[in-house]
């Protein structure tokens, strides 16, 4: 008996051993972890730069620097962590875990540090491999979509592939290539919205039409009234958001593009508001979508507006998509999936809660700094520290709160199906 004791033991310790650990298994648990914890470090560095007149080992200046680690750095990561999270519920595929998921995020650590000491090796040599990361990350996603024939989902990795298109543009301007003057980081931040508007289109009406129906609300529960996932004036909306968009980013003083933006902004709106966000209130893990969309409709209006000569700033305008729809539906998006994929409930606690308000005055107070940034140099740099913490704290917390989560295997097998459906 000892002896076949013995033996058990050692085929549930090799069983045990050739199991990933729990934070290799799935994509979201390092890749959100790492742009949580990125995004507060970067941004707390950024703002100590600014103040001090420190500089990094880096061929960006601060500036450049902070403008690429946020399109670059954080939010791939994130988008890593939501695509090949939510690929295999689309393809029906095995998910990527452990050592192939590992290298991919080694790859993303490797470019942080390839972009912030840049300085110190040959620039083709950082670019490559700070490169590596975008262009692997958008191979593994076709590749997954591909093998499974879920055509419907073959473009979605495309705008990673043009993020990294983009960052070559940054590094060659870097290096004082012919490169139009900030057509990098437009380009990528216009990729980013892009992939965004897509992906919010359909989780946002799909999660609130099933939480309304679970509270049988009539109109989601028929199918009729104001939730809408997909129709005329939405592919019109997103079109011209894109086109939009991808106009700026080759044409940033374009009027007729500019017009094509403020068309978009209503076309947005409109979308938003059948989607009945006023509804769900009473659950800020749902609510905190809405949000996030409607800084794209604030953003797209600025952004026009600033491109038709009015007294908007660009500054205004592009933080409203960065710090507001990318940081709150970067925020909404990590929060639901962890929960939902370690087997918790889909409700956002007091910290959830907090996060979502932080950020979301985070935004905020860092469009209203590219407002006043003429008027009162006091109050831009005010707002830029208030905006600054506020963003720092928002993310810090998600780690913490988060983090042991990410790392821990699942709470509730049993959960996990329903959750995976609800959440991605």
């Amino acid at each position: 008996m000892h002896g076949a004791s013995r033996e058990r033991l050692r085929s549930r310790a090799a069983r045990v051993k050739a199991q990933p650990a729990a934070l290799w298994t799935l994509a979201f648990r390092p890749f959100f972890l790492a742009a949580s914890l990125w995004s507060a470090f970067a941004l707390a560095l950024w703002i100590v730069m600014l103040f001090t007149g420190q500089t990094l080992p880096s061929r960006f200046g601060p500036l450049e620097w902070h403008i690429h680690e946020m399109l670059f750095g954080f939010v791939p990561a994130a988008i890593a962590g939501f695509m090949l999270t939510a690929i295999p519920t689309w393809t029906g595929r095995s998910a990527l875990h452990g050592a192939p998921l590992a290298c991919l995020a080694a790859l993303w650590l490797l470019g942080r540090i390839a972009c912030s000491w840049s300085a110190l090796m040959p620039l083709w040599l950082a670019a490559a491999v700070d490169l590596a990361f975008p262009f692997a990350l958008c191979a593994v996603a076709a590749c997954e979509i591909i093998a499974a024939r879920s055509w419907r989902n073959l473009p979605m990795p495309l705008p990673i592939a043009v993020l990294g298109v983009a960052d070559v543009l940054m590094y060659l301007e870097a290096a004082g290539r012919a490169v139009s003057a900030g057509l990098g980081w437009r380009l990528g931040l216009a990729a980013i919205i892009i992939l965004v508007t897509a992906v919010a289109g359909r989780i946002i009406p799909s999660f609130t039409h099933n939480w309304l129906s679970r509270r049988g609300v009539e109109s989601a529960r028929s199918g009729r009234g104001m939730i809408s996932r997909r129709g005329t004036f939405d592919r019109l909306g997103m079109a011209a958001l894109h086109a939009g968009l991808l106009g700026w980013a080759f044409e940033p003083a374009s009027r007729p593009f500019g017009v094509l933006l403020v068309g978009a902004a209503v076309l947005a709106l409109y979308r938003l508001v059948r989607w009945r966000g006023l509804t769900t209130l009473a659950e800020p893990l749902l609510a905190v979508l809405h949000l996030g969309y409607g800084w794209v409709v604030i953003g797209a209006a600025l952004l026009g507006a600033s491109m038709l000569g009015t007294a908007v700033p660009l500054a205004a305008a592009v933080h409203a998509f960065t710090a507001g729809a990318i940081g709150t539906l970067v925020l909404a998006v990590m929060t639901r999936v962890s929960l939902g994929h370690t087997g918790r409930p889909l409700q956002a606690g007091r910290a959830t809660t907090l996060i979502y308000v932080m950020v979301s005055v985070a935004a905020a107070a860092r469009v209203v700094a590219g407002v006043v940034a003429s008027v009162s140099a006091e109050g831009f740099l005010a707002l830029i520290v208030l905006s600054g913490a506020l963003w720092v704290a928002s993310f810090a917390l998600f780690a913490a709160r988060y983090g042991p989560l990410l790392v821990a295997p699942r709470a509730e097998q049993g959960r996990d199906a329903a959750a995976v459906r609800a959440s991605t």
